[in-house]
């Protein structure tokens, strides 16, 4: 499944389901096949989906420096990170503001 986020102030923006999953659930909605992010809930959004970016973020370092205070090499995160798969969605939301469009999927 996907989800296809789509607004009249932007193009459309298509993530696989478990990330799509991930942002909605990371901003209060439930992820449900169909929803609207309306203009009010977006400056909520926006924080909640950039507090989990630096949470993440700041986990990773934690791990980081306890490896090498071991002595030993930091790992490095794989795949994509959180910031990478939220940032086209901050924009989407920044631009929908903006313009006072909602935001869908589903539909």
């Amino acid at each position: 499944m996907l989800y296809k986020f789509k607004s009249k102030a932007t193009g459309d923006l298509i993530m696989l389901e478990p990330q799509g999953r991930q942002i909605l659930t990371l901003i209060g909605k439930e992820p449900s096949p169909r929803g609207i992010l309306q203009v009010a809930d977006m400056p909520a959004a926006i924080a909640a989906l950039q507090a989990a970016v630096q949470a993440q973020e700041a986990q990773q370092a934690q791990v980081a420096q306890q490896a090498q205070a071991k002595g030993e090499d930091p790992e490095r995160p794989e795949g994509i990170s959180l910031r990478q798969r939220a940032a086209p969605f901050i924009e989407m939301m920044r631009r929908c503001l903006k313009e006072e469009q909602d935001l869908v999927w589903g539909v």
